[in-house]
C-alpha cells in the first residue's frame, strides 16, 4: 500500500469537503459518529459493515488497522458496486473517501513496524493471543458471547490481513494461517444464538444443562434411517431439520435455526411440565410430544376430515420410529408456517401445502416408487436453495399482492376484490384440490383479470377467475338486519303484539280475547314477510358469487326464498278465512280467493308447519351438547339436516356453550326484555294509542302550505310524525336497558370476586398480618403434590400469619421478604416514593433468627415506640391504658416486642467482659421476671424510661457509624444506661446486683484507690466496638433507628397516589381466586410481542425543553403533573438546580424519567420485561436452599463477574435460564433497518433499549438492494432478529461497541405489508416469539412488577377449563395511566377504565361473548399460529383488527375469558383532536366490523340470547348510537312538518295532543344516551366498587363540573357521523392519533378541518330547525315541557358547535384569537391544487373532504341525494309563511326557485366578470357591480314599501334559502362527474366557499365575544388541566414576565 494517493485517486474523483451528513432518504449517510458509522451503510453494501464495526472497535488499541480495515471496505464497497448504482453508495464511497484521506498521514506516522502488511500481522497476533488464546485457556466456562464475538472480529482481520499482504507481496507467518484456520472453523460454530447455544461447545452454558434441553436436542438429532440425498454435505450435530431442509429447499441458515429453537423450547417446556421430576436423563417423554402434535395438528385434522380427506399424518408401527415421526411432520409444519410471510393469515391454505409437503415426506421416509418416473417419490419442489419460497409461497404472494393493489383502486368496494379471507377460504372446498401438487400456473386461484370489469367481459373473467366464495362485503346500512334478523324479526313482532294490545282497550288480559287473539296471530305473517326480506337479502348480497358458490349453497339460498315466498301467500289467505266477516285488507284478500267458509284450523296447521323449524332449533337450545355434537359432525345424514339451517362453513361449528353459562346468559337476557317490553308498553306505546285514535278521527283540512292531499282523512302525516320517534326509541332503548342490567350484573360480580375489598391505605394496614400467607398461597409453589391449598373467604379469614406455628413462620417470611422488597425496590426505581419512604416500607432481607419476633415494614410500626415511652413514663403505675393499646393495636405490641428484642441483642452482642455479661444477663432475668409477672408498670419506675430510650438511640447512632473514635462515647452510654436501670428504673434495689461487679457502687470508704478501681466496660476486651460489619447487621441497625426514630405517623406511606392504587390493588388481588403457582420451571413458557413504527421511544432533550407558544414545556409540564415524582427523582440522582451541558450521565435519567412519564417504547419495554425479573426472583424461591434463602436473593443478585465465572453452576446462572427458557419479549420496529441507514435518532434510542435490557429482541423487515445480473437492482426483504452484542473486557480499558447483531434473517417473498400495518408487522415477527402463550402488548402500554409475579398464575388458566372448553385467550384488566395529564383525558380514562373492567367482566361471564380489543390479552399461541395468528389484516375491513382475533378464535371453537386480578398499564389520548381522531377511527373500524363475515356468522352461528350479547356490545352499540343521533332529526323534522303544514296549529284544541307524554319519554330516553349517561353508569360502579360509593359520586359530580357531558355529547356525534358515513360510503382508514402531552393550542382552521362535517354542519342544521320550531311551533309554547324536551336539543347544538374551542387550551385568549382569525382567511382564500396539502388551502381539503363520494357506489350516492333532498323542505314551508305571501298556490314555491335562480345567476354573471373583465376593462367591471347593488336595494325597498315585507320576513327567507343552497351543494358534490361535464364545478366551489365562510364567522363570533372577558380564559384553563399545572403555568407566566423585564432593564 505505498502509492495510497493512486490507489486513492483510481478508486474515484475527489469529492470536495463537504457537510459529513450527507442525506438520501432512507440510505443518508453520518460517518461522523465513530461508534454509528458501521450502521449508516447503504443496504447494497450490507456486506462491508462488519469490516467497519471491526474498524471502529479496534481503532482505540491500533488507529493504523482501523485504517487499513476501512480502506479494505471501500475497496470491497467498488467491487460491489463498481457504477455506484445502488441508492446512497455514491454518497457514502464519497464519504468514506475523504475519511481515509484524512486519517492517511496521522495513522501513518503512529505505525509501530516498518509496513502496513506487518503491522496487521503483528496486530492480529496479539488480538489472537489476548481475546480467543485467553479466553479459552482461562476457563472451560467461558462467557460464550465474549468469544463469539473475538472470533467474528478475528476473522474479519484475516480477511483484511489477506489483502493487504497480497497487494504488499508479503507471505503471511505460518503460525497466523494456523490460528485462521481454527477461526474459520470455530465461526461456523459460535454463531449469534437467541435463548439456546446450540452448537457442540455449549455444553457448559446454564441453559443447555437443564436435562428437558438435552432430551429435546438429543430427539430431533436422531436422524436414524433417514433417506439424504446424494451430495449432502453432512455436517456436525445435524438433525430432523436439516434433513428436511435438504429435502424441501426451505432457508437454510435462518428459517431453520429459528424453527429448531423454536421447536426444543417448545418440547422442553411441555416434557418439564409433565414430568416435574426428571433426572439427568435425556429421553423425550411421549407426553409432551403428543400434547404438541394434538395442538399443532388440530386445525389440520379438522380440515382433512371436513374435506373428507385422510390426513397425511401417517405412522410407523415401529415404536423406536414414531417418536423420530411425530417430531418430522410437528418440524415440516413449523418450518412451512416460518417460510409462509404473509401465507400465515391464510391457515388452510398453509394446511393445503403440509398435507402435499407431509404426504410427499411420508412417501420418501416409506420407500415409494413414483409410477410416472419409476424412481424414488421426490418433492414436488425442493433440492435447490429457497426452493419453498421461490416455488411455493412466492405465487401465492403475489395473487395477495395483486389483490391488494386492487383494494387501493376499489377502497370502498369490497366486493371487487378478494381479500386474505376470500383467498383462504377457497381452501374450504375439496376445489381446491384441482389447485394440483406441482401447483397448476393457470389456475382460477392465482388467474388475475387485467380487464375491467366490464359487462362484455364479465363472463370469461369469472369464469377463469376465482372470485368471492362465501361471502360478498356488500356496503350497506341491510347488513344491520341482515346479520341480526332473528333479534329485529323478534323486535318487530314485539312492537306489533304491543299495538294490538293497546289499540284494543291496553289490557294485558285481552290476550284472552278471541278477537284480539285472533288479531295478534297476524304476527306469523309479518314474521313471514320478514323471511322473505331476508331471503331476498341473502340472494342479493350474494349475487356476485353467483358463479363461483358451491351448487349446495345457492340450491339453499333459492329453495329458501321459493318457501319463504309460498308462506307470505298462504298464510294471509289462510288467514283471511279465520275470520267471519273481515275487514280492510283481510277483506280483499277473501275476495281474491273466494268467499267460503271459515276454515280456523287450516291457518292454526299452516302455523304449526311453518313454526316447526323453529321449534326443533328451540329444543337444539336447550340441549346445547347435542347441537355441539350435530354441528361438529360431518356425516352425511347429519350434514344433510343442518344444511337447512345454516350454510356449511368450516368455522363457526359447535360454538354453544355449557348448560349453566346458557341458563345465566339467557335469565340475563330474558329479565332485560320482560323490563324492556314492559317499559315500552305501558310507558311509550299505551299513553300514545288515545291520542292517535282523536287524530284520526277529526281531519283537519286547512292548511298553512299549498298541500298535495288536502282531502286525506286520517292525518297520517301527523300519526308519522308522531309515532316515528317512538318507534326509533324502541328499537334504541334495549341499549340502555343493557347498560343498566349490565351495570347491576357487573357490579355484583366484581363485588363476588372480591373487588375493592383493600382499596385505602387504612384497610390495607389492618388485613396486613394475613398478606404474607397469601403471598404464600398465591405466589409459591405448593410444596408437595398431595396439598391441595384451601382457597376463598373462609380460609383466609380463618390464618393469620401471626398463629402460624414458628417452621412455617421462618420460610414464609424469608419468601415474603424478598418478594415484598423487590416490589418496594421497584418502586423506589420508578420514583413512586423517596428514600425514607423505602426504608419504611422495606421487610429486612435477611431475618434475624436471635429475635425470634415477626418483623413487620416499619410504616407498620412507626412512632409505636416513642408513644409507647410516653404513655409508660405517665402511666403512674397504672396499666390499664397500656393493656388496652396492646390488646387493640397488634403492631404496637409487635413493635414493643422487636425493639425489646433488639435491644437485647445488640446490648449481648456487643459486651464481651465476664463481668460486664453477668451483669447484664441478672438485669435482663430481672426484667423478663417482671415481664412474665405483668408487673413492669406496676413495680418499676418507667419515669426513667425515656432517659434509657433516650440513650440508646445514641447508641445506635454511633453503632451505625461505626467509627473508632467513638469508642470512649459509648463506653459512657453504657455506663449511663447501667446507671439509669439501676438507679432510676429499678430504684437502687440492687441487691441482686451487688456480688457481680465487686461493690463498685457501695464499697465502703478507703478501701480501695480510684486507680485501682474497676470500672465496668471500661477494659479494652469488655465492649466489642468498632464491629465487623455486614449487610445484615447495617440493615438491623437501620431498621432499629428509624423504629425508635420515627415520630410521626407513618400513616400517609406511600404518598403517592399511584403508589397506593397499585400496592392496595396487589394486596387485593391476593385474595381472589386464582391458580395456584406453579414452580418457574413446570410454568407454561410464554411470550410478549409488541408491534411499533415510528412512535416516541425516548424523549430527547430537546423535545423535553422546547417551549410552545404559551412557553410551557414539556418538561415543565411533567413537574407540574407528577411534582412528588419529580422530587423523588432529584433526590434519587442527586438533582441539582441547573442542568449541565457535560452531565450526560444525569441528561439520559432525566430523558428516562420523562419516557416512562409518556407513552413511549421505553416505558412499555420497562414494563415487560419486570417479567424476566419477576421469574428470576421466583426461580430464586424455587431452587434456592435453606440457607440461600436465609441469605437472601439480593446476595445471590449480587454476585460479580469473576465470582460468576467460577461458580457457572450456581443460583443465579441458573435462575437467568430458567427465565429466558420460559419468557421471550420481541418488540417489531418494523422500520429499525432503514432507521438504522439513515442515522435517525429512533434506532439509536431502540438500540440504546437493547443494551439496557440485554434479553430484549427486535424484530425488523429489512430493505436490501441485491444485484441481479450487471446492472439491475432488485429489493430484496427480510424479516430479521437482532439482540445486543454484549461484550465486555475487563482487562482493557479500550471503549466497548454495544452495536446489535443479526440472530436471524428470513427471506420474504416481497413487501411484507399488503394489508393493514399493525397485524402484518405482527405477522411477520410472531415466528420469532416462543412459548405456549403469548402476550399482545400495544407500544403505549405498561406493566409493573408485582403484577409480573402473577403471570405464571395466569398461563394456568390455559390448563383449566372455562365451561365447556379451555380458554384461547386470556383477557386481563388495564389501569388507564394517562388520566391526569387533563380533563378530557381523565374523562377518557375512567370511560376506557369501566369498559375494560365491568364490560368485559360481563361480557366474559356470563354473556360469553368477549372478544379482544386490543388490549394486553394473552393469546394461546398454538391454537393462534395454526388458525390465522393474533390478527386478520385485509385491507380496510380489518380496520379494527384486533378484535377480529377474538371473532376468529371464538369462530374456530377457542373460548376468551377475563381475569380480574392481574392488570396492565395503558395510555389513552389525552387531547380533543386525538381522542376525536381515535374515535373515529373505532367508528370507522365499526362500520367494517358491520359489513364483515364475522359479524355474520356470529350473528347467525350463535343461539339467540348470545347473539343479542354480541350485537350490543359490538355494532350495536354504534347502530343505537346512531339511532339516538337519527331521533333527533326525525323529531324535529316532524315537528317542522307539522308547524310549516299548519297541522299543528288545527290540533292544538286538543289538549291530550298538546301533553304528549310517550314523546316526552322518548326524548328523556334519547337525552340519557347524548349526555353520556350510558358511559357514566359502568363508570360509577366500578368507581364505587373499588373507590367507594362516597368517592363515586364525588368523581361524578367534579366530572360533571368540568363539563363530561359536554364531552360525552360531543363524542356522540363522532361516532354517528363516522359509523353511518363507513356504512354509506366507505373510505375508512388508519388515523394516527400521535401519543405526545397535548400542552398546544390547535389553532381555529384546524378545528374547523377537523369537525366541520362531523359536528358544525349538524349542528347549524338542528340549530336552524329549533329556530323554526320557536317561531312557528304552537304545543309545547306554553309549558316547562317544551323547555324539558328541547333542552337536550339546544344542549347538542350548543355542544356540536363550540366543545371543540371549549376543550382548546388557551382557546379564549385575545393574541390567539388574532391569530387564528388572519390563519384561517389565509387558508380559506388559498387556491388549492397538486401539491398543496389540505391544511394549507380550503380548496385542497374541500376535495380531500369529498373523497368518499369519489369510491362510494350508486346506492351510496342515491343515498346521499336522497337524505340531501331534506334540505329544500324549510323552503317549501316557510315562503308561504311570509307577510308577502298570502296564496296558497304552488306559484308561490315556483316563484322563490325563481329568486334563487336569479340570485345564483348573479353570482356567477360577478364570478366571470370577476375572471375576463377585471384586469382589461376594470371600470365596466365596477359599473357592473355597482347596477347589480342598485338593482338589489331597489327591490328590497319596494318588497317593504310596497308588499309589507318586515324584517322578520328578511330573517325567514335567510332561514328559507341558505338550508335549499346547501342541498343544492350537496347534489351537485354527489354528482362531480356531471357538474364538471357541464362546466358548473368552479360555481359549485365559489357557492362552497360562501357557505364555509359563513358558518366560519358564525362560529368565531361568540369566541371573539368570549375573549374580550380575562375571567373566560382563566375558568377555561382551570377546567381543562388539573390545578397544579393551572398554577404552575400561571407562575411560569409571571416569572417570564419578570425575566423579560429584567433583561430589558440590562440593556437599558
Amino acid at each position: 500500500m505505498t502509492s495510497l494517493s493512486r490507489t486513492l485517486s483510481r478508486a474515484g474523483p475527489m469529492q470536495p469537503q463537504g457537510s459529513r451528513r450527507i442525506l438520501r432518504t432512507q440510505t443518508a449517510v453520518n460517518l461522523g459518529e465513530p461508534i454509528f458509522d458501521s450502521e449508516v451503510v447503504p443496504s447494497s453494501l450490507v456486506e462491508i459493515a462488519p469490516i467497519l464495526r471491526v474498524a471502529n472497535e479496534v481503532e482505540a488499541s491500533n488507529p493504523r488497522v482501523a485504517y487499513l480495515c476501512r480502506f479494505y471496505a471501500f475497496e470491497k464497497a467498488h467491487r460491489l458496486d463498481p457504477t455506484s448504482s445502488g441508492r446512497g453508495v455514491r454518497q457514502f464511497k464519497t464519504a468514506l473517501l475523504q475519511r481515509l484521506e484524512r486519517e492517511n498521514e496521522p495513522t501513518l506516522r503512529g505505525r509501530a513496524q516498518k509496513s502496513d502488511a506487518r503491522e496487521i500481522q503483528t496486530f492480529y497476533h496479539h488480538y489472537y493471543k489476548k481475546y480467543i488464546q485467553a479466553l479459552q485457556n482461562a476457563s472451560d466456562q467461558v462467557d460464550r458471547a465474549q468469544l463469539t464475538k473475538a472470533y467474528q472480529t478475528a476473522a474479519v482481520l484475516f480477511e483484511v490481513l489477506k489483502a493487504v499482504t497480497q497487494q504488499h507481496a508479503v507471505e503471511v507467518d505460518h503460525e497466523i494461517l494456523e490460528a485462521a484456520d481454527k477461526v474459520k472453523e470455530k465461526t461456523k460454530i459460535y454463531l449469534p444464538f437467541n435463548i439456546l447455544p446450540l452448537d457442540p461447545d455449549s455444553g457448559n452454558q446454564a441453559v443447555m444443562r437443564f436435562p428437558e434441553i438435552q432430551a429435546a436436542a438429543s430427539a430431533l438429532r436422531n436422524t436414524r434411517g433417514l433417506p439424504w440425498p446424494k451430495n449432502y454435505e453432512h455436517k456436525v450435530n445435524e438433525d430432523l431439520l436439516d434433513w428436511l431442509q435438504a429435502m424441501f429447499g426451505f432457508q437454510e441458515r435462518d428459517n431453520v435455526s429459528n424453527q429448531r429453537e423454536h421447536l426444543i423450547l417448545l418440547l422442553a417446556n411441555i416434557h418439564i411440565r409433565k414430568n416435574p421430576k426428571t433426572d439427568q436423563q435425556s429421553k423425550l417423554d411421549d407426553n409432551a410430544l403428543n400434547h404438541v402434535m394434538k395442538k399443532l395438528f388440530k386445525n389440520y385434522k379438522k380440515w382433512c376430515k371436513y374435506l373428507g380427506r385422510k390426513s397425511s399424518l401417517w405412522l410407523p408401527t415401529i415404536q423406536q420410529e414414531m417418536q423420530q415421526r411425530k417430531l418430522l411432520y410437528m418440524g415440516l409444519y413449523l418450518l412451512i408456517w416460518g417460510e409462509a410471510a404473509n401465507l400465515r393469515f391464510m391457515p388452510e391454505c398453509i394446511c393445503y401445502i403440509y398435507h402435499h409437503m407431509a404426504f410427499e415426506m411420508y412417501g420418501m421416509l416409506a420407500g415409494n416408487v413414483s409410477a410416472l418416473t419409476g424412481e424414488y417419490v421426490k418433492p414436488a419442489y425442493g433440492g435447490e436453495k429457497e426452493a419453498f419460497l421461490r416455488k411455493v409461497v412466492t405465487p401465492i404472494y403475489h395473487t395477495i399482492a395483486k389483490e391488494a393493489e386492487r383494494s387501493q383502486r376499489e377502497k370502498g368496494n369490497h366486493s371487487e376484490w378478494r381479500n386474505y379471507d376470500d383467498l383462504n377460504e377457497y381452501f374450504w372446498s375439496a376445489d381446491c384440490f384441482r389447485l394440483g401438487w406441482p401447483m397448476r400456473a393457470d389456475a382460477d386461484f392465482f388467474y388475475q383479470s387485467s380487464n375491467l370489469p366490464d359487462e362484455r367481459n364479465e363472463s370469461t373473467r369469472t369464469r377463469k377467475q376465482k372470485g368471492k366464495v362465501n361471502f360478498v362485503e356488500l356496503r350497506s346500512f341491510w347488513h344491520i338486519f341482515r346479520s341480526f334478523d332473528r333479534m329485529w324479526s323478534f323486535f318487530i313482532l314485539a312492537l306489533q303484539v304491543m299495538i294490538i294490545l293497546a289499540w284494543n282497550g291496553g289490557s294485558l288480559a285481552n290476550v284472552f280475547d278471541p278477537v284480539v287473539f285472533k288479531k295478534i296471530l297476524s304476527i306469523f305473517i309479518t314474521s313471514a314477510i320478514l323471511n322473505l326480506g331476508q331471503a331476498m337479502l341473502d340472494i342479493i348480497f350474494n349475487w356476485k358469487a353467483r358463479r363461483t358458490m358451491e351448487f349446495s349453497v345457492k340450491l339453499r339460498y333459492v329453495l329458501k326464498f321459493i318457501l319463504a315466498a309460498l308462506w307470505v301467500v298462504l298464510l294471509p289467505v289462510t288467514y283471511a278465512y279465520t275470520w267471519e266477516n273481515p275487514t280492510g285488507i283481510i277483506r280483499a284478500i277473501k275476495n281474491w280467493f273466494g268467499n267460503g267458509r271459515n276454515h280456523p284450523s287450516l291457518f292454526v296447521l299452516s302455523v304449526v308447519i311453518y313454526l316447526s323449524p323453529s321449534m326443533l332449533s328451540a329444543i337444539l337450545f336447550l340441549l346445547p351438547f347435542l347441537r355441539r355434537k350435530l354441528e361438529s359432525s360431518d356425516f352425511k345424514l347429519v350434514r344433510l339436516i343442518m344444511w337447512w339451517s345454516q350454510p356449511r362453513l368450516f368455522v363457526g361449528r359447535g360454538m354453544h356453550e355449557s348448560a349453566f353459562s346458557l341458563f345465566m346468559y339467557t335469565m340475563f337476557w330474558v329479565a332485560l326484555i320482560l323490563t324492556k317490553f314492559a317499559f315500552s308498553y305501558y310507558v311509550e306505546i299505551k299513553p300514545l294509542v288515545d291520542p292517535t285514535k282523536d287524530i284520526m278521527k277529526s281531519p283537519i283540512h286547512t292548511f298553512r302550505w299549498h298541500e298535495f292531499f288536502p282531502r286525506e282523512k286520517s292525518n297520517i302525516g301527523v300519526v308519522i310524525a308522531l309515532w316515528a320517534p317512538i318507534i326509533l326509541v324502541y328499537f334504541m332503548d334495549t341499549q340502555i336497558w343493557y347498560t343498566i342490567f349490565s351495570t347491576l350484573l357487573g357490579g355484583i360480580y366484581g363485588a363476588f370476586q372480591r373487588l375493592g375489598e383493600i382499596r385505602t391505605l387504612g384497610m390495607l394496614r389492618s388485613r396486613f398480618d394475613s398478606i404474607p400467607l397469601a403471598f404464600n398461597a398465591c405466589l409459591i409453589p405448593v410444596e408437595t403434590s398431595d396439598a391441595k391449598r384451601k382457597k376463598g373467604l373462609k380460609s383466609y379469614l380463618q390464618s393469620r400469619f401471626k398463629e402460624m406455628k414458628h417452621a412455617d413462620k421462618e420460610k414464609i417470611a424469608a419468601r415474603f421478604a424478598q418478594m415484598w422488597n423487590e416490589i418496594i425496590t421497584s418502586f423506589r426505581e420508578e420514583d413512586l416514593i423517596d428514600n425514607r419512604e423505602k426504608e419504611l416500607l422495606l421487610v429486612p432481607y435477611v431475618a434475624d433468627q436471635a429475635l425470634e419476633v415477626i418483623q413487620w415494614p416499619p410504616f407498620l410500626l412507626a412512632s409505636k415506640i416513642p408513644i409507647a415511652v410516653d404513655m409508660a413514663k405517665d402511666s403512674n403505675g397504672k396499666d390499664r391504658d397500656l393493656k388496652k393499646r396492646l390488646e387493640n393495636d397488634y403492631y404496637f405490641s409487635c413493635a414493643i416486642e422487636e425493639c425489646y428484642a433488639s435491644f437485647k441483642n445488640i446490648i449481648k452482642d456487643l459486651v464481651q467482659g465476664e463481668q460486664e455479661k453477668s451483669v447484664i444477663n441478672k438485669i435482663f432475668e430481672e426484667v423478663e421476671k417482671y415481664i412474665s409477672e405483668d408487673k413492669v408498670i406496676t413495680d418499676l419506675n418507667m419515669r426513667a424510661l425515656p432517659d434509657l430510650y433516650n440513650k440508646f438511640v445514641e447508641l445506635v447512632k454511633y453503632l451505625k457509624e461505626n467509627d473508632d473514635k467513638d469508642r470512649s462515647a459509648v463506653i459512657k452510654i453504657f455506663q449511663d444506661m447501667l446507671e439509669v436501670v439501676t438507679r432510676d428504673i429499678f430504684e437502687d434495689q440492687l441487691s441482686i446486683l451487688e456480688s457481680s461487679h465487686g461493690g463498685s457502687y457501695r464499697r465502703p470508704e478507703g478501701t480501695t484507690t480510684w486507680d485501682q478501681e474497676y470500672q465496668l466496660f471500661q477494659p479494652s476486651g469488655a465492649i466489642k466496638f468498632p464491629l465487623q460489619v455486614t449487610d445484615a447487621w447495617l440493615e438491623k441497625i437501620k431498621r432499629l433507628e428509624l423504629l425508635l426514630t420515627v415520630k410521626e405517623s407513618a400513616m400517609d406511606v406511600p404518598s403517592n397516589l399511584e403508589a397506593r392504587r397499585r400496592l392496595t390493588f396487589f394486596t387485593n388481588s391476593l385474595f381472589m381466586d386464582m391458580p395456584d403457582a406453579p414452580k418457574v420451571r413446570n410454568m407454561l413458557s410464554f411470550s410478549a410481542l409488541t408491534p411499533y413504527y415510528n412512535e416516541p421511544v425516548l424523549f430527547s432533550i430537546k423535545e423535553l425543553e422546547e417551549e410552545n407558544e404559551d412557553g410551557v414545556s414539556t418538561l415543565f409540564y411533567l413537574q407540574k403533573i407528577y411534582p412528588d415524582e419529580w422530587k423523588n427523582f432529584q433526590e434519587r440522582v442527586g438533582w441539582e438546580e441547573e442542568l449541565k451541558d457535560s452531565d450526560e450521565e444525569l441528561k439520559e435519567e432525566l430523558r428516562l424519567w420523562a419516557s416512562y412519564r409518556g407513552q413511549t417504547l421505553t416505558r412499555t419495554v420497562r414494563g415487560m420485561m419486570y417479567y424476566r425479573k419477576a421469574l428470576i426472583l421466583e426461580a430464586f424461591l424455587d431452587m434456592a436452599k435453606h440457607e440461600d434463602l436465609m441469605e437472601g436473593y439480593k446476595a445471590a443478585e449480587s454476585v460479580n463477574d469473576e465470582q460468576w465465572k467460577i461458580q457457572q453452576r450456581s443460583l443465579f446462572p441458573q435462575c437467568e435460564a430458567v427465565a429466558d427458557m420460559k419468557f421471550t419479549y420481541v418488540v417489531s420496529c418494523q422500520q429499525y433497518g432503514n432507521d438504522k441507514r439513515a442515522a435517525l435518532s429512533r434506532a439509536q434510542d431502540i438500540l440504546q433499549l437493547m443494551r439496557t435490557h440485554s434479553s430484549l429482541r427486535v424484530a425488523y423487515i429489512d430493505e436490501v438492494e441485491d444485484r441481479v445480473g450487471d446492472k439491475k437492482m432488485e429489493t430484496a426483504y427480510y424479516s430479521t432478529l437482532v439482540k445486543v452484542a454484549l461484550t465486555k473486557d475487563s482487562e482493557s480499558a479500550d471503549p466497548v461497541q454495544n452495536l446489535d447483531q443479526v440472530i436471524y434473517r428470513i427471506k420474504l417473498p416481497g413487501p411484507a405489508l399488503l394489508g393493514e400495518g399493525k397485524p402484518e408487522n405482527q405477522n411477520h415477527a410472531i415466528i420469532f416469539t416462543r412459548g405456549e402463550g403469548l402476550q399482545t402488548i400495544d407500544m403505549n402500554q405498561d406493566n409493573y412488577m408485582e403484577e409480573a409475579l402473577k403471570m405464571r398464575n395466569l398461563l394456568q388458566e390455559f390448563l383449566t377449563e372455562h365451561g365447556v372448553r379451555h380458554p384461547s385467550i386470556l383477557g386481563v384488566r388495564e389501569h388507564i395511566f394517562t388520566g391526569s395529564v387533563s380533563s378530557l383525558a381523565w374523562f377518557m380514562s375512567n370511560q376506557e377504565h369501566s369498559f375494560v373492567t365491568i364490560g368485559q367482566r360481563l361480557l366474559a361471564n356470563p354473556l360469553k361473548v368477549r372478544f379482544h380489543y386490543g388490549h394486553p390479552d394473552v393469546f394461546d399461541r398454538l391454537f393462534h399460529l395454526t388458525r390465522g395468528g393474533v390478527s386478520k389484516a385485509s385491507k380496510t375491513i380489518n380496520l379494527s383488527e384486533d378484535i377480529f382475533a377474538g371473532y376468529n378464535s371464538t369462530l374456530r371453537g377457542g373460548n376468551v375469558t377475563h381475569h380480574e386480578y392481574m392488570q396492565v398499564g395503558k395510555g389513552r389520548d389525552v387531547g380533543l383532536n386525538q381522542i376525536s381522531k381515535f374515535e373515529a377511527k373505532v367508528a370507522n373500524g365499526n362500520g367494517e366490523q358491520t359489513l364483515s363475515r364475522d359479524i355474520y356468522r356470529l350473528g347467525h352461528r350463535f343461539d339467540f340470547f348470545r347473539m343479542l350479547s354480541c350485537y350490543f356490545t359490538t355494532v350495536g352499540f354504534y347502530f343505537s348510537t346512531l339511532l339516538t343521533v337519527v331521533t333527533v332529526y326525525v323529531f324535529l323534522y316532524g315537528r317542522l312538518y307539522l308547524a310549516l303544514s299548519g297541522l299543528e296549529e288545527g290540533l292544538s284544541t286538543q289538549r291530550r295532543f298538546i301533553h304528549n307524554h310517550p314523546l316526552q319519554v322518548a326524548l328523556a330516553s334519547q337525552s340519557l344516551v347524548q349526555l353520556g349517561f350510558l358511559m357514566a353508569l359502568p363508570m360509577m360502579m366500578e368507581i364505587g366498587l373499588e373507590k367507594g360509593f362516597g368517592k363515586a359520586l364525588s368523581e361524578f359530580i367534579m366530572m360533571n363540573l368540568q363539563l363530561a357531558a359536554v364531552f360525552f355529547t360531543f363524542s356522540l356525534g363522532t361516532k354517528t357521523h363516522y359509523y353511518g358515513r363507513m356504512l354509506l360510503h366507505g373510505g375508512a382508514e388508519y388515523r394516527g392519533t400521535g401519543r405526545s402531552f397535548v400542552v398546544f393550542h390547535a389553532k381555529f382552521a384546524e378545528n374547523y378541518r377537523l369537525y366541520s362535517r362531523s359536528h358544525f354542519i349538524k349542528g347549524i342544521e338542528l340549530m336552524i330547525l329549533l329556530i323554526i320550531y320557536q317561531l312557528f311551533g304552537q304545543s309545547y309554547r306554553s309549558t316547562i315541557a317544551y323547555i324539558f324536551v328541547t333542552f337536550s336539543m339546544w344542549f347538542l347544538v350548543l355542544t356540536w358547535l363550540f366543545a371543540p374551542f371549549l376543550f382548546n387550551p388557551s382557546g379564549f385568549e385575545w393574541a390567539k384569537i388574532v391569530d387564528d382569525w388572519s390563519d384561517w382567511n389565509k387558508w380559506i382564500s388559498n387556491r388549492g391544487g397538486i401539491g398543496v396539502s389540505p391544511d394549507k388551502s380550503w380548496e385542497s381539503w374541500w376535495e380531500v373532504e369529498q373523497e368518499h363520494l369519489k369510491y362510494s357506489g350508486t346506492i351510496g350516492l342515491f343515498f346521499e341525494i336522497v337524505l340531501a333532498l331534506r334540505f329544500f323542505i324549510y323552503q317549501y314551508g316557510l315562503v308561504y309563511h311570509l307577510n308577502i305571501t298570502s296564496d296558497k298556490s304552488i306559484l308561490v314555491y315556483l316563484i322563490s326557485w325563481l329568486v334563487i335562480l336569479v340570485v345564483l345567476l348573479v353570482m356567477k354573471t360577478v364570478s366571470v366578470g370577476r375572471r375576463r373583465f377585471s384586469a382589461d376593462f376594470q371600470l365596466f367591471f365596477r359599473l357592473i357591480k355597482f347596477l347589480i347593488f342598485v338593482c338589489f336595494t331597489a327591490i328590497l325597498i319596494v318588497s317593504i314599501v310596497i308588499l309589507h315585507m318586515t324584517l322578520r320576513d328578511i330573517f325567514v327567507c335567510f332561514l328559507a334559502f341558505l338550508p335549499t343552497g346547501w342541498g343544492i351543494l350537496l347534489i351537485a358534490q354527489a354528482c362531480k362527474p356531471l357538474a364538471r361535464w357541464i362546466g358548473l364545478w368552479g360555481s359549485v366551489r365559489a357557492l362552497a366557499r360562501a357557505y364555509e365562510i359563513i358558518m366560519g364567522v358564525l362560529l368565531f363570533t361568540p369566541i371573539t365575544i368570549l375573549a374580550w372577558f380575562p375571567f373566560v380564559s382563566e375558568f377555561q384553563t382551570r377546567m381543562l388541566f388539573n390545578q397544579a399545572f393551572s398554577r404552575g403555568l400561571q407562575i411560569s407566566r409571571i416569572l417570564g414576565g419578570q425575566k423579560k423585564e429584567r433583561s430589558s432593564r440590562n440593556k437599558d
